[in-house]
């Protein structure tokens, strides 16, 4: 027996199911398969070298991957879903924003990729860059005081003014 752990697939789905408003204002979901652990592997890897990429300074519109390579990637991250999707009659911008959704859902699981979704793809608002951390980091620390006496006492001398009002 496995202990007391459960059975993976009952609490763990593998398939995320995302809703998309077609071009006749039908609400449709596309359920989009887990993909086999040899492609998750890939698209985790191409996804890191996007990161290191960007990590290095590289600028934002440097082309990690040509336009093959990009719908390789898509059609890898979609699945099976990826022909229901093409046909659906939606726009590039929207395809591309599922297709993106299915890749964080690979790399960084389910929370990523409803952040990434909610945020319309912004990478901003699902994740602020380093600089925006980095200002965030030293906004705070300006703003703490620095450390005092843990001892409760001064350091500083009386002078004679302090030690005769004292006194008093």
């Amino acid at each position: 027996m496995a202990g007391n752990f459960k059975v993976l697939e009952e609490f763990q789905d593998d398939a995320l199911t995302l809703p998309v408003r077609l071009p006749s204002g039908e609400v449709r979901e596309f359920r989009i398969p887990s993909p086999s652990a040899e492609d998750g592997l890939r698209v985790q890897k191409l996804m890191e070298q996007g990161a290191r990429m960007a990590d290095s300074g590289t600028a934002m519109d440097t082309e990690v991957l040509d336009d093959a390579a990009e719908l390789d990637l898509f059609r890898t991250a979609l699945g099976d879903a990826y022909d229901d999707l093409m046909s659906a009659g939606l726009g590039w911008s929207r395809v591309r924003h599922v297709a993106m959704t299915a890749v964080m859902w690979i790399t960084a699981g389910l929370d990523v990729a409803e952040k990434y979704w909610e945020a319309d793809g912004d990478p901003s608002r699902v994740a602020p860059n380093r600089a925006a951390r980095r200002a965030a980091s030293s906004a705070a620390a300006s703003k703490t005081p620095s450390r005092g006496s843990t001892s409760g006492t001064s350091t500083r001398k009386a002078t004679a003014r302090a030690r005769k009002a004292a006194k008093t």
